[in-house]
């Protein structure tokens, strides 16, 4: 059952056609990767599932439900977690002002809701950063902290935009791990990437969009093998 479908949708940037008839579904549980270059729509994509880009056409399901032309904090309302390219962190309150911020009840009847100390449990060295504010941290911590936070919303679907740009290579490897634990705690996730060997590290299945139009999908044991595809569009 698919907890996101994306049917024919298209973008604009005011007079500019960013998004056109863009398809893809996530299954209940997956992680699926959305590939392609600088500016071919990947970011673009997440912010009009999120509602902070408009959809001029198509449909955007989630759980059911259509989120176009719903606000950003109606989805996110609806259990849609948004990790941002640019992090987006409070530069002036502490670690762990940042993920207390962040936390609002999931819509689940378990209780199994995500806390500070859960968060710290993940990613340990935000534990030893707790009283540290946010804007001193290095690019792999505020990244860690973006993703503590979002997760404290307690989504149900948790859109990842870039989360391996701009961060240390030993800490793409730590986000890796961490990803790999929420998918095995059945958490949906859409990862918008550009490192081809980190998002086919979590995925289960690969798209990829070019110039505002998917070119490609497939699960990731056929995307592996299909040279031909990465050259041509991710230039590998």
């Amino acid at each position: 059952m698919s907890t996101l479908a994306l049917s024919q949708v298209s973008t604009h940037y005011g007079t500019s056609h960013i998004l056109f008839g863009v398809s893809l579904e996530v299954a209940r549980g997956e992680v699926v990767c959305l590939l392609g270059r600088n500016g071919a729509g990947k970011t673009t994509t997440i912010k009009t599932i999120m509602g902070l880009a408009h959809a001029s056409e198509g449909s955007i399901i989630f759980d059911g439900r259509e989120l176009r032309g719903k606000a950003p904090y109606d989805i996110a309302r609806m259990g849609v977690g948004y990790v941002p390219d640019d992090r987006l962190i409070f530069p002036d309150l502490t670690v762990r002002e940042n993920l207390e911020i962040g936390k609002k009840k999931g819509l689940m009847a378990d209780g199994n809701d995500w806390t500070v100390a859960g968060i710290y449990e993940m990613f340990p060295k935000l534990a030893e950063l707790d009283t540290h504010l946010g804007g001193y941290l290095s690019g792999g911590e505020q990244q860690m902290l973006t993703v503590g936070r979002t997760l404290m919303g307690n989504p149900s679907l948790l859109l990842l935009d870039e989360p391996a740009e701009g961060v240390a290579p030993i800490v793409v490897q730590e986000l890796g791990r961490q990803l790999e634990k929420l998918k095995h705690m059945g958490l949906t996730i859409l990862l918008a990437e550009q490192n081809i060997d980190f998002a086919m590290g979590v995925s289960d299945r690969a798209y990829i969009i070019e110039t505002g139009r998917i070119r490609y999908q497939g699960s990731i044991e056929e995307f592996s093998e299909q040279q031909e595809i990465k050259e041509k569009y991710l230039m590998i």
